[in-house]
C-alpha cells in the first residue's frame, strides 16, 4: 500500500494542487535516476537562454550575471560529485533550478521565463546526442584506420571468399578487410546525416505553442551551435525522430560489427583455424582446460540485439502518441543512453581486438585449395578459348567432380587429365589455376587484384584524412 508524502508540494508546479504527491508515485514518475547525465547540457542550454533573455530585455545585466555564475557553480558541483540530487524534485531540470534558486534567491526563479521543461529536455537530449555522435564518429575512424593498417600488410595474403559459407573464389585478406571499411564508411555517412537533423534547436517552443515573450531563437541557436531551428512548436517538443534515426544508424553499425564478429568466431575455431585472437580478448572454460573462448566478439554480437531492442523500444514508444509532449517520452532516455554507451564500448573493444589478431596465412592458403576456388577461373579460361560460358561451366563442373574423386586440387591435375575434359586446355592453364594468378586476373576497380586493393587502401586513407 502506498503512503502519502509529508513533504510539501513541488513548488515548481504545485500551485494548482491541494495534496502532495504519493510517495510511490513520486519515485515512479521521477527520472533523476538516469537523466542527471544531461546536467552539463541542461546548464549549457540555460546559460544560452539567460543570455538571450538579457538581450531581449527580460533580464537585467546583474540578473543575467548572477544566474550564469550560479549555473557555473552548479556545474562545478556536479563535476565534483558534490551536487545533492533529490528524487522529490523529479528530474535534472528541477534539481538544477532548485539549486539555482538556493544560490541566487528570487533571481533564480526568472530563468524559466519563456521556456518549458518540454522544450528544455528536447534541447538537452539533442545537445547530448550531438556530442556523442561526434565521439562515435571518431571511434569509427579509428577502427577504419586499424583496418587500413592491417590491410596494407596483407594485400598478398590469400584466403577463400565464401558464398553460402562454402569456399567460392580466392581473395586477398586485405580485400576482405576493405569490405568492412566500405560498410563503416556508409555508417559514418549516415551518422553525419543524422547529426544534421539532431542539430536543430527546439528551445523557444515552450510547452507546445510557443511563448508570448519577445524571444530570439536565432540567437540561442547561434550560442549553442545549432545549424537549424525547429519550425513547428508542436513538433519540436514531441519529436523524437532524431533519436530513432540515431538508434537506426547505431543498429546498422552494430550489424556490421556483428557480421565481422561472426567471421572472427568462425575463423578462430579449430575447424577454420585462420586466426588466433589475443589471450586478453578471450576467456577460458571453468571445466574444459583446453578452451579459449572468443568472448569479446561473441558479446559484441550479442549486444547488437540490445541496440536493436532499444530501437524497437523508441519506435513503439512513439507510435501511439497524440501531439504534443506526453510523459511517455520520459522513457526515451534510457534506451538512448544505453545505446550510446554500448556502441562506444563495442567500437573501442573491437578496434583493440582487431589490432591484435594473429593470422595463420598458410591455413588460409590451403583452405583455398580444398575448396576448388579456381574453378571459375578455369571456366573463364575456356570462354576466352572460344567456348560459350554455359558449356565451359559444364566442362569445369565435370572436371571438379573428377578432382574430388582423385582427391586433388584443380592445379594438381596434369595437363593430360585436364585435356580429357576439353582439348582447348593448354599449358598456359596452370597460370590461371594458381591462387595468386586468380587474384591478379581480377584486375579492375573494386576487385581483389593486389594492385587494385593497394590503390583502394591509398584512396581510403586519403578519404579518412580529408574527414579530419
Amino acid at each position: 500500500m502506498t503512503k502519502k508524502s509529508n513533504n510539501k508540494i513541488n513548488q515548481s508546479w504545485g500551485g494548482r494542487f491541494k495534496q502532495p504527491t504519493d510517495e510511490f508515485v513520486k519515485i515512479f514518475t521521477a527520472s533523476i535516476f538516469f537523466d542527471k547525465i544531461l546536467a552539463p547540457y541542461d546548464i549549457q542550454g540555460s546559460i544560452a537562454h539567460a543570455t538571450m533573455l538579457f538581450e531581449a530585455g527580460l533580464l537585467t545585466k546583474h540578473e543575467k550575471e548572477q544566474i550564469i555564475a550560479g549555473l557555473n557553480q552548479i556545474l562545478s558541483e556536479v563535476d565534483g560529485g558534490q551536487f545533492n540530487w533529490s528524487v522529490a524534485l523529479e528530474d535534472v531540470h528541477m534539481n538544477i533550478e532548485s539549486r539555482l534558486i538556493e544560490i541566487c534567491g528570487n533571481i533564480g526563479k526568472k530563468l524559466h521565463t519563456a521556456r518549458s521543461r518540454n522544450d528544455q529536455v528536447a534541447t538537452d537530449i539533442r545537445l547530448y546526442l550531438r556530442d556523442q555522435v561526434d565521439i562515435i564518429a571518431t571511434k569509427i575512424k579509428h577502427l577504419q584506420s586499424v583496418l587500413l593498417d592491417l590491410a596494407e600488410t596483407e594485400t598478398n595474403t590469400i584466403l577463400p571468399g565464401f558464398t553460402h559459407l562454402q569456399a567460392a573464389q580466392p581473395i586477398s585478406f586485405a580485400h576482405h578487410l576493405m569490405a568492412y571499411f566500405a560498410m563503416l564508411s556508409r555508417d559514418a555517412q549516415r551518422l553525419s546525416e543524422c547529426r544534421t537533423r539532431i542539430n536543430t534547436l527546439p528551445l523557444g517552443s515552450a510547452a507546445l505553442a510557443g511563448t508570448t515573450y519577445p524571444i530570439n531563437r536565432e540567437r540561442v541557436a547561434e550560442l549553442l551551435g545549432f545549424e537549424h531551428i525547429c519550425s513547428n512548436s508542436l513538433d519540436a517538443v514531441s519529436d523524437r525522430d532524431f533519436a530513432i534515426e540515431f538508434l537506426s544508424v547505431a543498429s546498422m553499425i552494430m550489424m556490421h560489427l556483428s557480421r565481422f564478429c561472426e567471421e572472427l568466431i568462425l575463423w578462430s575455431s579449430a575447424q577454420f583455424n585462420f586466426i588466433e585472437l589475443a589471450d586478453n580478448f578471450c576467456t577460458g572454460s571453468s571445466i574444459m582446460p583446453q578452451k579459449k573462448n572468443p568472448d569479446v566478439p561473441e558479446l559484441v554480437r550479442g549486444k547488437t540485439a540490445r541496440i536493436y531492442g532499444n530501437l524497437n523500444t523508441l519506435l513503439t514508444l512513439m507510435k501511439g502518441q497524440a501531439l504534443a509532449y506526453n510523459k511517455d517520452n520520459q522513457e526515451d532516455k534510457e534506451p538512448i543512453f544505453d545505446s550510446v554507451d554500448t556502441l562506444k564500448a563495442c567500437l573501442s573493444v573491437f578496434t583493440d581486438m582487431l589490432a591484435n589478431i594473429d593470422l595463420k596465412r598458410e591455413n588460409m592458403y590451403n583452405a583455398c585449395k580444398k575448396g576448388y576456388t579456381t574453378a571459375t577461373d578455369l571456366a573463364d579460361y575456356l570462354v576466352k578459348k572460344g567456348l560459350a560460358f554455359r558449356t565451359a561451366h559444364d566442362v569445369v563442373g565435370r572436371c571438379v567432380a573428377y578432382s574430388i574423386e582423385q582427391k586433388k586440387d584443380l592445379s594438381e591435375l596434369s595437363l593430360e587429365e585436364l585435356q580429357a575434359f576439353d582439348n582447348h586446355i593448354q599449358n598456359d592453364v596452370f597460370d590461371v589455376l594458381s591462387l595468386a594468378g586468380s587474384l591478379r586476373a581480377r584486375n579492375h576497380f573494386g576487385a581483389t587484384a593486389p594492385n587494385q586493393v593497394k590503390q583502394a587502401i591509398k584512396t581510403a586513407r586519403k578519404s579518412l584524412l580529408q574527414c579530419g
